[in-house]
């Protein structure tokens, strides 16, 4: 919260830049873009409910003019590879000046995809990967890319430690439909135990490895 207040203050130093809302997590932010249809939204991964990977996919889905800018503190392959994959047109790391990320906004606004140096020269090492390889270092293979927004959600929240019903209430469907989408995902991944989902999900991306050692 704190880092999030402290970058709304940056932003409305800024004469060019109105910020319309801002989120405490994934699903929200996904519900104030269709509200305010924003031009720029600057993403973090790491959320809870629901990550900055299928937040973007939903935003995107929703408000396809929208440019959406990932802040973020980890520049692991997966982040990096998955972030534009589901339609991520910059990737900044959190230590990035104020100044730069200023400008990184109003460089996507204009349609321009922008990246920080250091991801710059990870993407030109993955792009000159080829496909199999590319889909160990990345994590989404084709599998995955067959994963429904809904099912993206409930393996996030299986992988965060959540029962079925927990899942139910938090997601507003039955403890059945939990259990249908369980099934789902288990089949199409090819993984058939919340462990192997929970280990998939950190390889993917989909949550921090410390976001499940903290509620362990």
């Amino acid at each position: 919260m704190i880092v999030r207040e402290g970058f709304r203050k940056m932003l409305e130093l800024e004469d060019d830049f109105q910020v319309v809302g801002e989120a405490r997590d994934g699903r929200q932010a996904v519900e104030l873009a269709k509200k305010f249809r924003p031009a720029v939204v600057l993403m973090d991964i790491a959320m809870p409910l629901l990550n900055g990977l299928e937040a973007t996919r939903q935003v995107l889905k929703a408000q396809p003019a929208t440019k959406v800018l990932i802040l973020s503190a980890h520049s692991d392959d997966a982040y990096i590879t998955n972030a534009t994959k589901f339609g991520a047109v910059g990737f900044l790391l959190k230590q990035t000046s104020a100044h730069d990320v200023c400008r990184a906004i109003r460089e996507v606004q204009k349609g321009k995809r922008v990246f920080s140096p250091s991801i710059s020269r990870r993407l030109d090492r993955l792009h000159r990967l080829s496909p199999p390889s590319l889909d160990r270092e990345g994590w989404l293979n084709h599998k995955a890319a067959q994963l429904t927004s809904r099912e993206m959600e409930v393996l996030q929240l299986v992988a965060e430690g959540k029962a079925n019903k927990e899942t139910a209430a938090e997601l507003g469907i039955s403890i059945k439909t939990v259990e249908k989408h369980r099934g789902h995902l288990m089949e199409k991944l090819d993984i058939h135990d919340a462990a192997g989902l929970t280990r998939y999900a950190i390889g993917a991306g989909i949550i921090e490895s410390s976001i499940q050692l903290t509620i362990a």
